[in-house]
């Protein structure tokens, strides 16, 4: 790995198609957070949000089905083949992954119904600072 390199940070959120509640979206986002943190990835936590509302029954407020993820730009990659293979796996589901680089945004969103090629390398290119304007 490139130690001289910073990480970039993503926000990663999952879109687990129909008919799925907020615990199987809760449940669906930790356990994809798991299977991410297999990779080399330097961290993956769920978002966190503010204050818990009164009355909420949630003890840890989280943003559901959101990810935030640091990862080198060599893994970059592997997190985005990875993630296309996770998309494929389930019927409906789609995620969208933003990033700040610079003054720039960038936002990537893909499901298996636009899962194209040339825009996942166009992504992971920006993403690794391959072809920047």
């Amino acid at each position: 790995m490139d130690v001289e390199a910073k990480p970039i940070r993503l926000t990663l959120n999952i879109k687990p198609g129909e008919d799925v509640d907020e615990g199987e979206l809760d449940h669906l986002t930790r356990q994809l957070r798991h299977d991410i943190q297999e990779l080399e990835v330097n961290s993956v936590e769920l978002v966190r949000e503010g204050k818990t509302p009164a009355g909420a029954k949630v003890v840890d407020p989280v943003t559901l089905g959101a990810l935030a993820i640091a990862v080198l730009p060599s893994v970059a990659p592997k997190l985005v083949e990875f993630l296309q293979s996770w998309i494929m796996r389930g019927e409906g589901r789609a995620v969208r992954i933003t990033t700040k680089i610079g003054d720039r945004t960038l936002e990537f969103e893909c499901s298996a119904k636009t899962l194209v090629h040339s825009e996942v390398m166009t992504f992971v290119n920006a993403l690794t600072g391959k072809n920047q304007p």
